[in-house]
């Protein structure tokens, strides 16, 4: 059985990670059976979650085990979308996972001081508090780092947020009244659409790019939609 090593569930949301989130979803949108291993990225693979054992094997970077999974247990997306559809679909993809995460990224690690020590409670509680303080030091500026070498990290606050409101705009208006990105049945890219959007509309780190994702009714029905779904036992906290 695939072994899922991810954070501890924490904000009535399946996870804090974005990524997290996303093979989590993925995994249960195609009914493949799997445990969770609660752990912090430490000692993770390239260092950092989700990664996955299967085997003897070991996978991680969703994208890669997303792929793996794909290839050893099937890929749904081929039956369901034509070629056309799935270069969409993977357009947005790389839309919610190399820009809007960034975005969303920024508000935690580096916007105010007060989503910082929510973020850094959610992830580090669990460790003794000089581990606690040491690691989350040393991570935020890790992550901060990430964060200006994508390029968000170097603009102004409000050019990042503005960047960032176009595309919650551009997938609230792909969505439209679907009941999932590409049509009537869930795909990757709802699993990738779900893990960043819940994570940006649905959990309690406060922007403005939270605020604009909360006036888009349709993306927050969505999120709703899938958490009831697939995450059942998690009551939608709408944070």
């Amino acid at each position: 059985m695939i072994k899922l090593h991810q954070f501890a569930r924490t904000w009535g949301i399946p996870n804090l990670s974005h990524f997290c989130t996303k093979l989590e979803t993925y995994l249960r949108i195609n009914k493949l059976p799997y445990t969770i291993v609660e752990t912090l990225p430490l000692k993770a693979p390239r260092g950092k979650l989700p990664y996955i054992e299967d085997g003897d094997q070991k996978f991680s970077d969703s994208r890669v085990i997303v792929n793996y999974l794909k290839a050893t247990y099937g890929d749904n997306d081929t039956a369901l979308l034509s070629p056309e559809q799935q270069g969409i679909a993977r357009a947005y993809e790389r839309l919610l996972e190399e820009h809007l995460y960034w975005a969303s990224m920024f508000t935690r690690w580096n916007y105010t001081d007060e989503n910082w020590q929510t973020n850094k409670q959610a992830i580090f509680s669990g460790l003794p508090p000089v581990a606690r303080d040491l690691a989350a030091t040393i991570y935020r500026m890790k992550i901060k780092s990430q964060i200006k070498g994508h390029g968000l990290g170097r603009l102004t606050q409000e050019e990042t947020f503005q960047l960032g409101k176009e595309d919650i705009e551009s997938l609230a208006n792909f969505l439209g009244t679907k009941p999932y990105f590409m049509g009537k049945s869930p795909t990757s890219l709802d699993a990738s659409a779900y893990g960043v959007l819940v994570n940006t509309l649905g959990c309690p780190i406060e922007s403005p790019l939270k605020n604009y994702a909360l006036g888009k009714q349709n993306l927050v029905d969505y999120c709703q939609r899938m958490q009831a779904e697939f995450f059942p036992e998690l009551p939608w906290g709408g944070n």
